[in-house]
């Protein structure tokens, strides 16, 4: 069984990705690994620059090979805004329905063929002694009027994903789990890990 640290102390978050990768893995939490009291502070200007900065980080403390990831939702029409900025798109501590209502304004009157949007993810896995690979997912789809759907967080409400004519806070969870951005970018990394 392969161990890999995940640079977060979110137990749901490590679940999550180990029911994405398989048994194969064991995926432990900072707080897990003895590095619970370390933040990283996220200031790059792209996905790929947070994931390596926290992988890097974290490994560095644990010696262990270790999986970040950052992402977020990029809007077309808006020149790939929010991008990294999209959990504090309306301020450092919005509420999602903050964000969602400054995303709204911002494309108001915008027609519904050029509200398309993804969402983003990117994974990096730092290993000691190997340069650190990034695997990168996305979920497309366009941006609703008007928020629809009562599960899922952050966006959800507002992201329409065509295929199932739903916005994603209408879908069951194992759904949206198996058509995620973060999904995607985790079995690009089970594929080069060659599992």
């Amino acid at each position: 069984m392969k161990t890999y640290v995940l640079a977060s102390k979110n137990a749901h978050k490590a679940q999550e990705i180990k029911a994405i990768l398989g048994d194969g893995f064991q995926i432990l939490t900072q707080v897990d690994a003895g590095v619970g009291d370390v933040d990283v502070i996220e200031d790059g200007s792209t996905f790929e620059e947070n994931a390596a900065k926290k992988a890097e980080t974290i490994m560095k403390l644990t010696g262990k090979p270790t999986i970040a990831d950052d992402s977020g939702l990029c809007v077309d029409y808006l020149d790939g805004a929010p991008g990294v900025y999209t959990a504090r798109y309306a301020g450092e501590n919005a509420a999602d329905e903050e964000n969602i209502q400054k995303l709204l304004t911002a494309l108001s009157g915008v027609p519904c063929h050029k509200r398309t949007a993804q969402f983003v993810c990117v994974i990096a896995l730092a290993v000691p002694g190997e340069p650190t690979r990034l695997f990168r997912g996305e979920c497309p789809g366009r941006i609703t009027e008007a928020p629809k759907g009562e599960d899922g967080f952050g966006y959800d409400p507002v992201f329409y994903y065509e295929k199932y004519a739903m916005t994603l806070a209408e879908m069951e969870p194992h759904i949206k789990n198996a058509i995620s951005h973060r999904s995607a970018a985790l079995r690009k990394m089970a594929t080069g890990l060659g599992e």
